[in-house]
């Protein structure tokens, strides 16, 4: 019968800088925990910040008609104007986030992928 698979041909080597290895893995854990956490808080901020918006909207037009018609200009309600706002706010909320996401959460990506 030969050697048991674990056994390995000449002398035990030992595993440089393990304790270092894992004080750094732990490091990157804690480090990608705390921008999971940073992700979740804007997304849960801007989640709201539309939802927001987009119920508040709805909102008056359910129970604003009155005031949703309203001119505000020859050929534009406040109703029109609102709706033009929510889309335009849609759009904004989602430019931050990409522009948060570009600053803080790829470059740090990057950064925990590139270390050993």
């Amino acid at each position: 019968m030969g050697p048991h698979p674990a056994s390995t041909e000449g002398p035990p080597v030992a595993e440089p800088h393990r304790g270092t290895y894992l004080l750094r893995m732990d490091d990157r854990h804690t480090r990608l925990q705390a921008l999971a956490a940073a992700r979740e808080r804007i997304a849960v901020r801007l989640t709201l910040a539309m939802v927001l918006l987009y119920f508040g909207f709805i909102g008056l037009v359910a129970f604003a008609r009155p005031a949703m018609a309203r001119l505000v200009a020859p050929g534009l309600s406040l109703g029109i104007l609102l709706g033009a706002i929510v889309i335009v706010a849609s759009w904004a909320l989602t430019w931050i986030y990409v522009a948060w996401a570009n600053r803080h959460y790829d470059g740090e990506i990057d950064r925990l992928r590139s270390r050993p």
